[in-house]
C-alpha cells in the first residue's frame, strides 16, 4: 500500500487581516523544524494570500485559497480564477466546503469542473464532502457522501484520483464543538476509500482523506491514529498558532 504523508490544513474562513496573517505565519514558520513528516497547509482569506505566500516561502508550509472559480476569465463579478491563484504562488484551493454549499449555493456541477481544472493547472484540490445532522439521523450519511463524490470527481481520470485530497466534514460537527467519534470518522472515511477503490484500487490507497469537524489539540491524536484518517481540515483551532502546531504534531 502506498505511503500517505499526513496533511493538516488550516481553514481560517472569514478571519485575520494581512497583519494578523503575517504574525501567525512568522510564528509558525519559526517552528517549522517541529513539523517533520506532515504536510502543512494554511488557507487565509483572499486578501492575505500575497502576504502569506511571501512569509511562508521556503518554509515547507504551503498556502492555499478557500475557494476558486472554475473559469479562467469572464463576466463573474467577485470571483477569483485558478490562473490568478497560480500567479500568486498559491498551491491549491479548498472546494466544496459545506459553508460554500449551504450558504453560497455551491453545486456539484460546479465542483465537477473545479476539481479537474485545479489538477490541470498543477494545483491541489482539497475537496470537501459530508452530511447534515438530519442526514445522519435518517441513515443517509453514505448516500449523501456517495452522491457528492460521484458527481464532484466525475471529471477526474482514475489515474489522477490520488492527486485530490478529500476532506470528510460532518456538517453537524463544524463549529459546533461536537466532534465525530474516532469510530464515526473512521467509518465514513473508510466508506470514502471504498468508493475510490471501486474506481481504482491503487488510487484509493494513495488518496489522502482528512477529517474536518471541530478538530482540536485534545482530540487530534485519537482521530489521526486511525489507519484511514490522513490528517485534518481544521477550522477554529487553526486560528491560534500554538493550537495549530499541536494538531500538526499529532499528525506527524
Amino acid at each position: 500500500m502506498p505511503e500517505r504523508t499526513p496533511l493538516v490544513a488550516a481553514n481560517w474562513k472569514l478571519n485575520k487581516t494581512v497583519g494578523e496573517t503575517e504574525a501567525f505565519l512568522a510564528a509558525l514558520t519559526g517552528r517549522a523544524s517541529e513539523l517533520g513528516g506532515v504536510d502543512v497547509v494554511v488557507c487565509p482569506p483572499y486578501t492575505s494570500l500575497p502576504a502569506a505566500t511571501e512569509v511562508a516561502a521556503g518554509s515547507g508550509i504551503e498556502i492555499c485559497a478557500q475557494n476558486v472559480h472554475e473559469e479562467e476569465s469572464g463576466a463573474f463579478t467577485g470571483e477569483v480564477s485558478i490562473p490568478m491563484l497560480a500567479d500568486l504562488g498559491v498551491a491549491g484551493a479548498i472546494v466544496g466546503h459545506s459553508e460554500r454549499r449551504q450558504l453560497f449555493c455551491e453545486t456539484d456541477e460546479a465542483l465537477a469542473r473545479k476539481v479537474p481544472a485545479l489538477l490541470d493547472a498543477g494545483l491541489l484540490p482539497i475537496l470537501c464532502c459530508g452530511e447534515t445532522e438530519a442526514d445522519r439521523d435518517a441513515g443517509e450519511t453514505e448516500a449523501v457522501i456517495e452522491r457528492q463524490l460521484t458527481a464532484d470527481l466525475a471529471g477526474v481520470d482514475d489515474g489522477r484520483l490520488a492527486e485530490v485530497v478529500i476532506a470528510y466534514e460532518p456538517i453537524w460537527a463544524i463549529g459546533t464543538g461536537r466532534t465525530a467519534t474516532p469510530d464515526q470518522a473512521e467509518e465514513a472515511i473508510g466508506f470514502i476509500r471504498g468508493l475510490l477503490r471501486g474506481r481504482d484500487a491503487g488510487a484509493a490507497d494513495g488518496t489522502r482523506i482528512l477529517y474536518g469537524g471541530s478538530v482540536k489539540p485534545d482530540n487530534a491524536a485519537d482521530l489521526f491514529a486511525r489507519e484511514d484518517i490522513d490528517g485534518g481540515l481544521v477550522g477554529g483551532a487553526s486560528l491560534d498558532p500554538g493550537d495549530f502546531l499541536a494538531i500538526c504534531r499529532a499528525a506527524s
